[in-house]
């Protein structure tokens, strides 16, 4: 295992952390998420030009911790990575999250990959790295992230992409996954996931729904949202993603984050 890289402690400190990915959405636009102050839902969720304009707004008011899930990915990266490694983030999007941890790890040397379908998606992504002068240190692929073949990977992240991927498939992409991580490898994955107690799994998604309204989000919004994904988001509960990353060959699987229907895991390849 890989020592902390050095000044990484001192480089996270919360006003510093803040105030980068604030600026981050700043200078590339960041505009405010009002895609669903509508009537009616015509079409299921897709990730298109409308939604890249907003998307970096719709993460930071949709995600609860989000920030800190980032550092804290820091910090796993910090402990398990090997200096010059290699990361993948799998439905990359805009880029935010690579840009940041290319920030909090600059001393280790990292290369980051960014992977995703959406072009226009790819194209913010690239415009930031471009801003921030990130271009050594990070790529994008427009790829199929199902079709994930790169051996020898350090880290694969999935932030809130796997409940995109169709139930059926998901074993298999785990599998595919874990065959390109490098022994002594890791993946991180953030889902959101249901609880199979009804009584509790009502009350995380009301306690959700109130986040999003102290968040700016009306009623209507939530309700319209919530229609366009029914049948593109489907998540799947804590224990049945931690038994699905045990058949896929990893040990080591734990919970590192959790708010009420919002998950984070570590998965470790066996050295």
């Amino acid at each position: 295992m890989a020592g902390p890289a050095s000044g990484f402690r001192k480089q996270t400190a919360p006003g510093i952390k803040n105030s980068t990915l604030h600026g981050i959405w700043q200078m590339t636009g960041r505009a405010r998420d009002t895609l669903f102050n509508i009537k009616t839902v015509e079409e299921d969720f897709a990730f298109n030009e409308r939604v890249v304009e907003v998307f970096d707004d719709m993460l930071d008011r949709s995600i609860p911790f989000y920030r800190q899930i980032i550092d804290g990915q820091a910090q796993l990266l910090d402990d398990f990575l090997e200096p010059g490694d290699t990361v993948y983030d799998l439905g990359c999007s805009t880029g935010t999250t690579m840009l940041e941890l290319a920030r909090l790890l600059e001393p280790k040397k990292l290369q980051f990959i960014g992977i995703d379908n959406s072009l226009p998606m790819l194209d913010k992504a690239r415009l930031k790295a471009e801003l921030y002068r990130k271009q050594q240190s990070l790529s994008f692929f427009n790829e199929d992230i199902t079709e994930f073949d790169h051996p020898n990977a350090g880290c694969i992240i999935l932030n809130y992409t796997m409940q995109f991927i169709r139930p059926l498939q998901r074993e298999g992409f785990l599998q595919r996954l874990f065959h390109n991580l490098r022994p002594g490898g890791i993946m991180l994955i953030s889902e959101k996931v249901i609880n199979h107690d009804r009584r509790l799994n009502r009350a995380f998604i009301d306690i959700y729904h109130q986040y999003k309204k102290n968040r700016g989000y009306s009623e209507l919004e939530i309700a319209r949202k919530r229609e366009a994904l029914e049948n593109v988001l489907i998540p799947f509960s804590i224990k049945e993603n931690k038994t699905m990353l045990k058949k896929s060959g990893f040990v080591s699987v734990e919970t590192y984050f959790q708010w009420f229907n919002f998950s984070s895991f570590i998965a470790i390849k066996p050295a």
